[in-house]
């Protein structure tokens, strides 16, 4: 009899739970039950042999895969049917990527929760919702906008914003998928219960204890070579492609149509494999908030040069942001550094590095190059296979940059006063802990390179101060039996991995990755210690790193990305960005969080008076020929103006009433005087041409 009354107690709270939620939504708003399919009908369990996936049907097992226990598509035919119907508005298209989210987001209509995801309240105004599309939870429904906007033109009329305001879901009720999304637990998932969780979560602890995840952010790069961030709190990335362009990604992670910087016909790029020419390296100037200046290192012709055995040019260039538009370098503002005459395609270097003291280090291949290239070479050979350091903060208008005192070569006759090391061979991209400089101001600057110069055996590097490499012991030997060159990445100071930081992280071209941890006091003892870093599976980190790793970036909190590609780096847009992180913490920890800064307009007073000059990265504006004055605004005349004449332009004088000429030496009568003589003129060639004429007739 107890038991008979707590069945019927059961009962009627079950009764009156399901009433009250039929009625009132999450916030008390009129809205179906929760557990019910697109026709108003209560989802069903599945049977166990409906729960095995098939291998012959493919579509129809990720409508099953994605609600394994409960389901609106009890049968795979049901599913079936909802997959392949014939009268889906979803348009049908040829690319994979596309394809695939169109059948995760038909099988909705399996949701048991598929009322709830196809409910608009819209729908009670009168409006119009399309009804093949569920609610999209907003990252997922901004992923297929841009992975589906270029194959199904019909569907995406409106932008991003408006489209996923429309079909998006950001209050925090059930849309889809928010499984992948949501790092809850328990039945409020869309298609998951609770024991499914626990199952999930068993499965992650096995993968995850010791692996990290690589995170896509971005798809469909164009030979991607770097990332780099400006450092001016905006949080945006920098993107390098090889043919010469430097695109923006937005804290958000959408990338700007419009190139940062366009080079590509100053650039030349190879397109075979192992020809590094291209597009080679971007430093932002510490400063880079207030003096907007950055630095680019690329490949071009040897036009202009002397005769000889050149192949390329390798140019450091200076560039400042747009004035009008802070998402735009002026390509009119370009001044270079150096020129560097190298011989063969390999082993370039190129890399741009700023360190914690604010000073320019360039890093320099061997260029393949040996000891009688240098001897026909003519040009700045001496440069080869060697780290230069520069002061760009300097107020001389005639040289673009200054040698720093302490530089090891500084009063030598036999050796560039830029040279700060040499002895490298394929130097592939340094790295330099901001978090450490001793009492004698050196850096901690690691650097991949080849153990020898025809050699792929890798080694890497701390670069010291008039350190010879070619003798120099390296801090790690990398194994000989990889045939794959290492790629060089950073050292870990960012705050989302605890168990990262402090880790020097990199690869090779293979996509293994690595990490060297430090000995104690920041590398001054001890050895360091290497280990392979683990990534987990797609089915742990909902995303796995495959393909060949082409190099590494950092952003402004100090996270390590990761860039890769499955194809040859000739083919276009097969290039994606991962973004390294931790399984252990969450994605974004409280204590991670930074206030993302708008990017700002130029606003130093010579970036807004120097009209007819540059400005260098300490603020003096220099003038360009023909101009003079604090702000380049007083124009010169050589010869000067005469008779109070005023130079309003190079060589170019506006003379007072009365006066004429190039330097208004010219008075009024000088002019009536040119008229008379010029009609006396006139009145003499006639005169001949009519006795001319006259003797003729004769």
């Amino acid at each position: 009899m107890k038991h008979l009354k707590f069945v019927l107690v059961m009962a009627i709270a079950v009764n009156v739970w399901e009433c009250s939620d039929a009625k009132f939504g999450e916030k008390g708003e009129m809205s179906p039950r929760r557990r019910r399919c697109y026709d108003g009908s209560l989802p069903k369990r599945l049977k166990k042999r409906d729960r095995k996936l098939s291998l012959d049907s493919s579509s129809v097992e990720v409508c099953h895969r994605l609600y394994p226990r409960v389901s609106c598509c009890p049968t795979k035919r049901a599913a079936y049917q909802i997959l392949h119907r014939r009268d889906a508005r979803i348009f049908s298209t040829n690319n994979t990527e596309c394809a695939k989210l169109l059948e995760e987001i038909k099988c909705a209509h399996c949701s048991p929760h598929a009322q709830v995801l196809f409910h608009s309240p819209d729908n009670d105004k009168g409006l119009h919702r399309e009804p093949d599309l569920p609610r999209l939870c907003h990252d997922y429904c901004r992923g297929f906008y841009y992975t589906c906007r270029g194959h199904i033109p019909e569907l995406f009329q409106a932008d991003v914003d408006e489209f996923c305001q429309y079909y998006g879901r950001r209050d925090g009720g059930l849309c889809f998928p928010d499984f992948h999304k949501k790092q809850t637990r328990g039945p409020a998932s869309n298609y998951l219960d609770l024991d499914d969780y626990e199952k999930m979560d068993d499965l992650n602890r096995k993968h995850k204890h010791n692996c990290y995840c690589a995170q896509e952010v971005v798809s469909g790069l164009r030979q991607p070579v770097g990332v780099v961030n400006c450092g001016d709190g905006s949080q945006r990335l920098f993107v390098l492609e090889k043919e010469g362009f430097v695109k923006i990604l937005t804290h958000s992670m959408e990338l700007i149509k419009e190139p940062f910087l366009d080079i590509h016909k100053l650039v030349q790029s190879g397109i075979k494999g192992g020809d590094e020419r291209g597009l080679l390296s971007l430093a932002f100037h510490p400063n880079y908030k207030k003096n907007g200046k950055l630095y680019v290192s690329y490949t071009t012709n040897q036009e202009g040069w002397a005769i000889g055995p050149h192949d390329h040019i390798l140019r450091v260039v200076e560039y400042t942001v747009s004035r009008k538009n802070p998402n735009q370098a002026d390509v009119r503002t370009q001044r270079v550094l150096m020129e560097v005459a190298e011989l063969h395609r390999k082993h370039l270097g190129g890399q741009l590095l700023f360190g914690p003291d604010g000073l320019l280090h360039i890093f320099l291949g061997d260029g393949m190059i040996t000891l009688d290239d240098m001897e026909e070479m003519d040009g700045l050979s001496d440069f080869t296979g060697a780290v230069l350091r520069v002061d760009v903060d300097t107020d001389c208008c005639n040289a673009p940059y200054s040698i720093p005192l302490n530089n090891p070569y500084f009063n030598s006759t036999n050796q560039p006063p830029e040279l700060y090391a040499h002895g490298l061979h394929d130097p592939g991209r340094c790295a330099v802990d901001k978090h450490y400089m001793d009492a004698n101001r050196t850096l901690l600057i690691l650097c991949t390179d080849s153990v020898a110069r025809n050699s792929t055996t890798g080694r890497i590097l701390q670069i010291q101060k008039g350190k010879d490499y070619e003798h120099e012991p390296s801090v790690f030997e990398l194994k000989s039996t990889s045939t794959a060159a290492p790629v060089g990445g950073f050292i870990y100071r960012g705050c989302q991995s605890r168990r990262l930081f402090g880790s020097y992280v990199f690869g090779d071209r293979n996509g293994n990755l690595r990490i060297l941890q430090q000995p104690p006091a920041g590398g001054a003892g001890g050895a360091w210690q290497e280990k392979a870093l683990c990534l987990g599976s797609s089915a742990s980190c909902s995303s796995s790193l495959s393909g060949h790793i082409l190099g590494f970036g950092e952003d402004e909190l100090g996270e390590v990305y990761i860039l890769a590609t499955s194809k040859s780096m000739v083919q276009s847009n097969s290039g994606k960005l991962y973004k390294l992180v931790d399984p252990k913490r969450p994605p974004v920890p409280k204590e991670c969080q930074r206030p993302v800064e708008a990017p700002e307009l130029l606003v130093t007073a010579c970036s807004r008076q120097c009209k007819n000059g540059h400005c260098t990265p300490t603020g003096r504006c220099c003038c360009n020929p023909g101009w003079d004055g604090p702000f380049c605004r007083v124009a010169k005349c050589e010869p000067p103006c005469r008779n109070g004449g005023v130079c309003i332009e190079p060589n170019k004088c506006y003379c007072k009433s009365g006066y004429s000429g190039e330097q208004c030496e010219k008075g009024e009568r000088g002019v009536a005087g040119e008229a008379r003589d010029g009609i006396l003129d006139q009145i003499i060639d006639m005169t001949s041409y009519l006795l001319d004429l006259t003797s003729y007739i004769v």
